[in-house]
């Protein structure tokens, strides 16, 4: 039993590795460290298995039944990572998360405006906080939508150092068109329009809203 739940840990890390779902929980930089992983658990399932056949037909005294509940738990787990692979919500992640302090970022270059991403955008606005350097600068963005208390719905995205348990949001205010129904939480957007200043801040006013699937690497550093 040892052996199957060492198995079914194996296939967890190295389908993992190769379906896409690391992307939603990891940096791209830690991929070969799960794969590593994956490849030891399956060699030593394969001795684990050779150990215990090798016991029963020697008979050997059999493993203990508070370790077989253990591994058959184990197994159990294991198994239901493979048939129900993990699928967060960002929204309620950000949610809890406290915002990146992105400001105490230097920054050493700047992209064009039409070619900044939405992190780009929170990094620049942070370190040169002037709303009236950026007034009517095109936008073309892209993240998830996240409530606000009290406030319309944000336009986000999650950076990470490792993955999701160091996660934290930085977003954008967007004015959303008037009289259309506001976004769904952690629906994925492309906008494409300019900055403009609301109440001495700047904020997204968009031109353009396009859904978009969730992206294949959705994390950023």
């Amino acid at each position: 039993m040892r052996g199957l739940a060492l198995g079914l840990w194996a296939v967890v890390l190295l389908q993992s590795s190769v379906d896409g779902r690391l992307d939603l929980l990891l940096r791209a930089a830690f991929h070969p460290l799960v794969s590593s992983a994956g490849g030891v658990l399956l060699m030593l399932a394969v001795v684990q298995v050779l150990v215990g056949l090798r016991q029963w037909r020697g008979g050997g005294e059999p493993s203990s039944r508070q370790e077989r509940r253990l591994s058959a738990a184990t197994a159990a787990v294991a198994a239901m990572l493979i048939a129900l692979p993990a699928n967060p919500s960002f929204a309620d992640l950000a949610s809890q998360r406290p915002a990146d302090e992105t400001g105490e970022e230097s920054l050493s270059f700047v992209l064009p405006p039409a070619q900044r991403s939405l992190t780009d955008w929170v990094r620049l606005l942070r370190s040169q906080p002037d709303p009236q350097l950026f007034d009517g600068d095109p936008v073309r963005i892209s993240g998830f939508v996240l409530p606000m208390t009290g406030a319309p719905p944000q336009l986000a995205r999650l950076l990470v150092r490792c993955c999701l348990a160091d996660a934290t949001p930085v977003s954008l205010p967007v004015r959303w068109p008037v009289g259309d129904p506001l976004p769904r939480t952690d629906q994925w957007l492309a906008i494409e329009g300019r900055m403009a200043i609301e109440s001495g801040q700047l904020e997204v006013v968009p031109e353009r809203i396009q859904p978009i699937p969730r992206p294949a690497r959705p994390l950023e550093p």
